[in-house]
């Protein structure tokens, strides 16, 4: 007789109505007004899933910030704890953890072949989970949707 595994993992609701996830880089342009990098377009539909309460940012987004001012890669106009606080500062974005073992566990067992980068691994898992489309514009992740195993949208 199998074992029964005495974890229970509970999948997320899956939203009616369409989620986007942002990807780092999105995050950090919508934050700092930055002009010209996301298409009018792409910009209505965050716009729309932010009246719609699905709009989410995952919590990895901002250990990428703050990995990356720390590495001196990004420079942002403020301490790197007050800019995350007022990037967040939106009721319009949900900020979502990796409180689902799912999430984690798929991060590394992405389907076909996938990067190593791990803030990209679980931006896709938590994608994935959410049935969320991720908002990148990353082509290694863009490439990957083409596969099937994400849904994403290019600014």
């Amino acid at each position: 007789m199998p074992e029964r595994n005495p974890i229970s993992w509970k999948r997320p609701a899956v939203r009616a109505e369409p989620s986007l996830l942002l990807d780092t880089h999105i995050w950090l342009w919508l934050a700092c007004g930055t002009q010209g990098k996301i298409r009018p377009a792409a910009l209505r539909a965050i716009e729309q899933a932010g009246q719609r309460r699905t709009l989410f940012v995952s919590i990895i987004s901002v250990w990428e910030i703050a990995l990356l001012e720390s590495k001196r890669r990004i420079a942002l106009p403020m301490p790197t704890q007050k800019w995350v606080a007022r990037a967040l500062d939106n009721p319009e974005i949900k900020l979502i953890g990796l409180d689902e073992p799912e999430i984690v566990l798929d991060s590394c067992r992405l389907p076909e072949e996938f990067h190593a980068d791990p803030a990209d691994r679980f931006l896709v898992a938590t994608a994935r989970a959410r049935n969320a489309t991720l908002v990148t514009d990353d082509r290694r992740i863009l490439d990957y949707s083409k596969l099937g195993h994400v849904k994403t949208l290019a600014p």
